[in-house]
């Protein structure tokens, strides 16, 4: 099964690729464009070019597990793509999946430190989205669809 891996965010929006039987995440290409209808119509050609069965969204519970302003706002987009795509939307867990893939990449920096003006630049490239959408694809895998988190309304959104 194929598997697309999708970090939301406002400008940017980090996509990863997966093969279920591989068990092994990519970054893609973020979508970065500059108008929300750009952005899903790379996503669509994501979708197309790679036969994509499922996506994978990182879902961004508040660190006590609870839904916050920023999970509804996921659940739009969510509603947005079961829309425009008719695939499968599994939203998983991906608390400090961001601030994981942001350490993971200047730790492998041969100083180890970027100026404040570079780090801007590359998060606007999407790269970091990207790697984060990689990590919550990888850990989704992992953990053989098990730690997928359906919302549950009727509790406030916990899990």
């Amino acid at each position: 099964m194929n598997i697309l891996g999708i970090d939301y965010g406002h400008k940017r929006v980090g996509l990863a690729y997966a093969d279920s039987d591989l068990k092994v995440s990519v970054p893609i290409p973020a979508a970065v464009e500059s108008s929300p209808s750009e952005r899903l119509e790379h996503i669509a050609r994501e979708i197309r070019d790679r036969r994509i069965d499922k996506i994978v969204i990182g879902y961004p519970y508040n660190m006590d597990g609870t839904v916050g302003d920023k999970a509804r706002e996921v659940d739009g987009y969510i509603k947005i793509l079961e829309e425009k795509f008719g695939l499968p939307v599994v939203r998983f867990d991906e608390r400090l999946s961001s601030f994981q893939a942001e350490s993971d990449y200047y730790s492998t920096l041969s100083r180890g430190k970027k100026s404040v003006a570079a780090r801007k630049k590359h998060r606007r490239s999407g790269d970091i989205d990207s790697r984060a959408s990689a990590i919550i694809l990888r850990e989704y895998l992992e953990s053989g669809g098990n730690g997928a988190t359906p919302l549950n309304p009727d509790n406030g959104g916990e899990f």
